[in-house]
Parts: C-alpha cells; sequence; structure tokens
C-alpha cells in the first residue's frame, strides 16, 4: 500500500460484483487511496425494473454490501449516496410505455425510499439529477421536479446531494432551488465536473487540466472518477487508481492546501464524514 501522507477521498465510484469489484478497491489502495463514495449504479443495470418506491430498496442493499466489503479492505472507510439515476425517466417512459407522470411520481418514490436509508444512517448523500441528453420539455419539467423533490428529501434526512446534469459550468438556479428548500447550496454536488462551476460545489472529473483550472478557481471541490465498474468497458470512465495518483502529482508540484481542502475540508464541510479521524495509520 502506497502511503501519501494524506486522505484520499475518490467522491463519485461505481463498484459491481459482475466487474471489478472489490479488486478495484484494492487497486485504488495500492495507488495510496484511502476513502471512497461508493454511488448506486443504475437500478437496470442491476436488473432491477420498480414498479414501486419500495423496490428501489434491492438496489440500496447493494450498494450498502459493496460499502461494507470497501471499507474491510480500505485503510479508511468507504460510504454509500444512494439514490435514482435521471435516466430512468426515459426507459420508463420510452422503453415501457408509462406516462411521464407516472414515471416522475415513481422516480419520486425511490427517493423517498433513499431518504428513509439516509435517515438511518445509511447514505452520506441522495444521488439526482437530470438527463445530460436532449429530451422533450415535458421529460425535462418531470427531471427538474424530480431533482427538486431530492433536494426536499435530502433535507429531511439531512444528508447532501449528489446530482448527475448535463454539461454545465454555472448551476446557480439549482444552488437557487436548494435554498428554497433550507439546504446549503454547498451541499448540493455536481458529479462530472470540468474545473469551474457556478451556484454549488463541483466533483472534479480528476484530469489535470480540470484540476488546474479548480485550483486556479480557489473555490472549494472535490475530485472523482465516476469508475463504472463495467466488465464490458474495463477502466471506464476513468479507472479507480486515478484520483491516488492525481493526488500525487498535486503534491509534487506544490498544491498540498488544495489537496487537504478537497481531501479533507470539503467532505467534512459537505458530508459530515472526517477522512483524517476515520484512517488508520
Amino acid at each position: 500500500m502506497r502511503d501519501l501522507g494524506t486522505p484520499v477521498l475518490d467522491n463519485h465510484l461505481h463498484l459491481d460484483r459482475e466487474g471489478k469489484g472489490i479488486e478495484a478497491v484494492q487497486d485504488f489502495v495500492r495507488s495510496g487511496g484511502t476513502h471512497l463514495l461508493v454511488v448506486n449504479k443504475p437500478s437496470w443495470h442491476l436488473g432491477v425494473e420498480p414498479e414501486a418506491g419500495q423496490d428501489f430498496g434491492a438496489v440500496f442493499e447493494e450498494t450498502r454490501s459493496l460499502v461494507a466489503d470497501a471499507t474491510a479492505v480500505l485503510p479508511g472507510q468507504a460510504w454509500p449516496v444512494i439514490g435514482v439515476h435521471p435516466a430512468l425517466i426515459s426507459r420508463l417512459v420510452d422503453d415501457r410505455g408509462m406516462a411521464v407522470e407516472d414515471a416522475r411520481d415513481l422516480m419520486m418514490a425511490g427517493l423517498d425510499t433513499a431518504g428513509e436509508y439516509a435517515t438511518e444512517g445509511a447514505a452520506v448523500a441522495i444521488k439526482s439529477g437530470r438527463p445530460h441528453y436532449d429530451v422533450q420539455p415535458e421529460i425535462w419539467e418531470a427531471s427538474n421536479a424530480v431533482l427538486r423533490h431530492a433536494l426536499e428529501v435530502a433535507v429531511q434526512a439531512d444528508v447532501a446531494v449528489q446530482l448527475h446534469t448535463e454539461e454545465s459550468e454555472d448551476l446557480t438556479e439549482i444552488g437557487k432551488w436548494a435554498e428554497a428548500v433550507s439546504l446549503p447550496p454547498h451541499r448540493v454536488v455536481k458529479h462530472y465536473s470540468s474545473g469551474t462551476l457556478t451556484g454549488i460545489t463541483p466533483s472534479v472529473m480528476s484530469r489535470k487540466p480540470f484540476l488546474e483550472t479548480a485550483i486556479e478557481e480557489a473555490d472549494p471541490f472535490l475530485m472523482e472518477t465516476d469508475f463504472i465498474d463495467d466488465p464490458d468497458r474495463p477502466g471506464a470512465v476513468m479507472g479507480p487508481k486515478t484520483v491516488p495518483r492525481r493526488v500525487n502529482w498535486l503534491l509534487e508540484i506544490g498544491h498540498e492546501i488544495a489537496v487537504e481542502a478537497a481531501h479533507v475540508d470539503t467532505p467534512q464541510t459537505i458530508y459530515g464524514i472526517d477522512t483524517r479521524d476515520t484512517l488508520e495509520r
């Protein structure tokens, strides 16, 4: 195991027992990684085609199980992020012929189930968002309603939110929606961000140019790979070794303060997690 002298958190990564699974976690640890936020895979990737909100429970339970297995091999800890992938609305409407309003309500019910888990301490954030691809206006409207419901669920559960959205450098509107329900906008995180984002907190894809930009912006940010652990696409989107390697690079070029912020201070502020106290030395 490589010791980089600091907690190293991948803020958004998926695990799958049919993929690399815990072997991916071991790769992360060998490269210097210490902590993970494990996000549930889209429900259909696990063979779950929900009819009611509680049907998502099988997805969340699998994520909890993987998080427990990951924590057993990490020098630090893993935590779950659970919810409903925004692309589900297209599957429900286009593939299953569901009315847009019914699809919206089902996704909201799934978020309610995620909120119940989070309230019991089984997650540090709710996953939601809206399609990153072109959709009909009624789908967009329904997706925004689902996203806003996720913000309300997070407030009730006192957790953060991770969002999958369209590519954007300005999500001030979503930050205002969060404020309207008394969720601090900094506790709303856009996953798969570049180095610039206004309105909510960016989780920056760990590419060197994006990280350099994020440091220049001097605003709080997190680091991620969005590793999807798909056996048909090994290494996609970025491999599990990437965040530790980028942290090592940042330390080598003198960005200790930025590393401390991204892997200790900002996770504490957003999720209430302590990556130092949970790190065994």
